[in-house]
């Protein structure tokens, strides 16, 4: 599409913007205007004293574009080729669960949202729906899987399975997770989504986990969720094993140093996303965007590197892809959407982030992915 015609549409959609919010700061706030304080709570915060959540954000504006002009940006290109396969552009959906607790409709909205976009979708293992419940929705669309390990790893399997089954493009295993992070916000408000049911859709449809309770009630469901999600004996040998469960490619999420993307080139990773889980985890590490250039450094072009954790807006994609990264994950900025509006919510945030991530690569005055990943970043 041109960046005329882009601009044409920026403009037809400004009568719509008093129903769905722009900016980061008026979905946040539309979002709490509809949702109870313990599941607003849950989406908004982080860990501990929430020092990572601010420096993910804060960190971004010590970063800035050199832009180059007089250059034809009459036209743009946006492709980008990951693990062989083709995307229009690199903006996918970060891994983000118990979507139910912001909307009824929840991962169903997102994916329905993420496929008009082509954006590929990466599902939460702890979705308040099924891998087969999205891939019915969703027929065609580009899908990842997110995994998280289970102390039964017999799970972990079964799940990497049935989604390669239904025809999902990657397995993502989060690596951060292993115990839940301090959270302050969810103490204070009593609320556990996963105690309330909310992450089930996964776990209630696998035949390995059923089948491993000693009873099918609700209570035990939850219990059994609740005894397998965390796993601090998690290792790079249940990686290897793992990589014998599922031809497709797998990708680590949540690693931040550079002698860890340098283990997953060596332990055959196919490709890793560069997060520190929103600042949901361990609280005063490292800004996600401070953590990309080491880690681009040390892979040296060998696998994809992604990149999560603080996107705000089109122009922190752009910084971020400039850095290195091969594509960027949003995450909170859907949620909100979907809380503030549901679906069509959902759709309205992709499809300004995606065109403000157009314009400003265009006035940085590049026409494709391979001149963006040359253009001059500073830092303050």
């Amino acid at each position: 599409m041109s960046n005329a015609k882009n601009n044409d549409l920026l403009l037809g959609n400004i009568d719509n913007n008093e129903q769905y919010p722009i900016d980061f700061n008026e979905l946040e706030k539309a979002a709490k205007e509809t949702l109870e304080a313990g599941p607003f709570g849950y989406i908004r915060s982080s860990a501990g004293g929430e020092e990572t959540y601010r420096k993910n954000i804060n960190s971004f504006s010590k970063y800035s574009i050199v832009p180059r002009f007089l250059n034809d940006v009459s036209t743009l290109n946006t492709e980008v080729t990951i693990l062989g396969k083709t995307y229009p552009h690199p903006l996918f959906i970060a891994p983000v669960g118990v979507n139910k607790i912001a909307h009824e409709d929840g991962e169903i909205a997102v994916a329905k949202a993420a496929a008009k976009f082509e954006f590929p979708y990466i599902q939460s293992t702890v979705s308040s729906f099924s891998i087969e419940e999205i891939a019915s929705a969703t027929p065609g669309s580009s899908k990842w899987f997110q995994l998280y390990w289970s102390s039964n790893k017999e799970i972990a399997f079964s799940m990497a399975k049935r989604a390669e089954a239904a025809g999902y493009e990657a397995i993502v295993l989060t690596v951060d997770t292993v115990m839940l992070g301090w959270r302050e916000e969810d103490i204070r408000n009593q609320f556990s989504p996963l105690k309330r049911g909310f992450g089930q859709g996964n776990y209630a449809s696998d035949p390995v986990f059923m089948a491993a309770l000693p009873e099918h009630s609700q209570e035990a469901i939850v219990d059994s969720i609740l005894e397998n999600i965390y796993h601090p004996t998690l290792n790079w040998n249940d990686i290897s094993e793992l990589r014998n469960y599922v031809s497709l490619p797998i990708l680590i999420k949540g690693i931040l140093h550079p002698e860890d993307a340098k283990l997953a080139v060596k332990q055959g990773i196919d490709g890793i996303i560069v997060s520190n889980h929103g600042g949901r985890q361990l609280d005063g590490v490292i800004a996600s965007i401070d953590a990309l250039p080491g880690i681009v450094k040390a892979i040296d072009g060998r696998i994809p590197v992604l990149f999560d954790s603080g996107i705000r807006r089109g122009s922190d994609a752009v910084k971020a892809l400039a850095l290195g990264a091969s594509a960027v994950c949003i995450g909170r900025p859907f949620v909100w959407g979907l809380a503030a509006g549901g679906q069509i919510g959902v759709e309205r945030v992709l499809e300004n982030f995606l065109q403000e991530t157009k314009v400003s690569i265009s006035l940085a005055g590049v026409r494709n992915m391979k001149e963006l990943q040359r253009m001059t970043v500073t830092k303050e």
